[in-house]
């Protein structure tokens, strides 16, 4: 006979502290909000446009992955077949191709075994920050809003994160020194510091050069790590691309944490970092911080799908390994989102009505993401009447503060929108707007 006495049900309270943080609530419904309004026009998700996608590339791409391994490689079907059957190598198996791909894009010059290919670039977060918080008074600085992937895996480790509030050009290395200062006063070691520093998610802003150029200065003074995450770089829509902080790094400061899933196709499940720091160990035994990464990831996912990686192969062999050149109808079709969504925001509020409102955005040069300072509270209940009532979807910002704020701020994405569903979109988010500005104005 089998027991069908009911287990007794766990307790919130005995599993880890994690579980009941408000950080990782936000993607989750985000995604449960989507599914609930599926005729809402959602500015909410940050995922790139399928519309150039299409089922038949993926077999492709496959097949331009094993036929370089057969031609250019001199591999024999069997290699090939155990190559994409197997485990394989746990720090991945397309890390010469990313390398070239990088040396071609971004002037980024590593060795290919610097480089740990992973199950997106949240496991790149989470191997790099396990590897490299040892105590708990390492402290991990981060923009302020930031990026809920990197806090989120932050808390998973029980890892301290202290926000330093970024300005209108993104992350200020003025701050991120003061900060540091003021941590080791305080007893705890600033450990290394996360920057998105092109279009950055959610805020859109950006670095200028001369603040690249500082904050690597700030991190050799106050002896730093940079994780710089750059998923957006490539969609600019004004002026020219800025150099990544690491092909600007003579001294081994940046880990590069990089993702295909903007460039090439989210389904993957492909992201990598670059590693290529020194480690000395006992004895004086020397190693990259790849192969020190490369042990967690044996003890966690063991190795990425050869699948997942051999598609982005082929896509990268097809390419010549010249990304960014394959991605041109990708950043003219983002940069004109995002010229029609500035535009439209313009039109439903003009300069004397955004006054009146107390109403603002920034503009962003490129990427995905903008923000909307509003005279309400934006908040989940607001997002609910916002996806029922008037059928458009946004994001609110204060997920992305750490310590409080951004309750008055709205992300927009515009990146999984057709131009048309932007227009229609901004009418839907302008009635919205003014109706719960009416209603602040009527509250004594």
């Amino acid at each position: 006979m089998t027991d069908t006495t009911a287990a007794p049900a766990l307790a919130l309270t005995d599993l880890h502290a994690s579980l009941t943080d408000p950080v990782l609530d936000a993607m989750n419904f985000l995604n449960e909000v989507v599914a609930r309004f599926p005729e809402a026009l959602s500015f909410a998700p940050g995922r790139p446009s399928e519309g150039t996608f299409e089922t038949d590339d993926l077999a492709r791409h496959l097949r331009s992955y094993t036929d370089h391994l057969e031609q250019a490689r001199g591999w024999s079907k069997d290699q090939v077949r155990t190559h994409l059957f197997q485990y394989g190598r746990t720090n991945g198996i397309i890390h010469e191709l990313i390398a070239r791909t990088l040396a071609n894009d971004e002037q980024i010059h590593v060795a290919p075994e610097s480089i740990v290919v992973t199950t997106g670039c949240q496991e790149a977060m989470l191997l790099t920050l396990r590897a490299l918080f040892a105590v708990p008074e390492d402290t991990l600085l981060v923009s302020s809003p930031c990026y809920v992937g990197i806090t989120g895996a932050a808390r998973l480790l029980d890892i301290a994160t202290h926000p330093v509030p970024e300005g209108a050009d993104g992350p200020d290395p003025e701050a991120f020194a003061a900060a540091a200062r003021r941590l080791r006063q305080e007893g705890r070691r600033p450990r290394a510091l996360y920057v998105v520093p092109d279009f950055a998610n959610p805020s859109g802003t950006s670095m200028t050069l001369a603040a690249r150029e500082r904050l690597l200065r700030v991190a050799a003074e106050e002896d730093l790590l940079i994780l710089e995450d750059d998923p957006y770089g490539f969609f600019v829509r004004a002026g020219s691309a800025r150099p990544t902080l690491k092909s600007m790094d003579h001294e081994r400061r940046v880990l590069h944490l990089g993702s295909f899933a903007k460039t090439a196709l989210p389904g993957a499940r492909v992201g990598y970092v670059v590693a290529d720091q020194e480690v000395v160990g006992p004895g004086g035994r020397r190693s990259l911080l790849a192969d020190e990464l490369s042990k967690i990831k044996s003890m966690t996912t063991v190795n990425t799908s050869a699948i997942g990686q051999a598609v982005i192969g082929g896509l990268l062999v097809e390419c010549d390994c010249r990304l960014r050149e394959a991605n041109a109808e990708a950043i003219a079709y983002y940069g004109t989102n995002l010229a029609t969504l500035l535009g439209e925001l313009e039109r439903h509020f003009p300069e004397e009505r955004r006054r009146e409102l107390g109403l603002s955005w920034n503009e962003p040069t490129g990427g995905f993401f903008l923000v909307v300072d509003v005279p309400f509270v934006a908040d989940t209940k607001a997002l609910e009447d916002s996806a029922r009532t008037f059928g458009v979807l946004w994001t609110p910002m204060s997920d992305f503060y750490t310590e409080g704020g951004g309750e008055h701020r709205l992300r927009l994405s515009c990146s999984a929108l057709t131009p048309d569903q932007i227009v229609e979109g901004v009418r839907r988010l302008a009635r919205f707007i003014e109706s719960r500005a009416a209603e602040a104005t009527e509250r004594p």
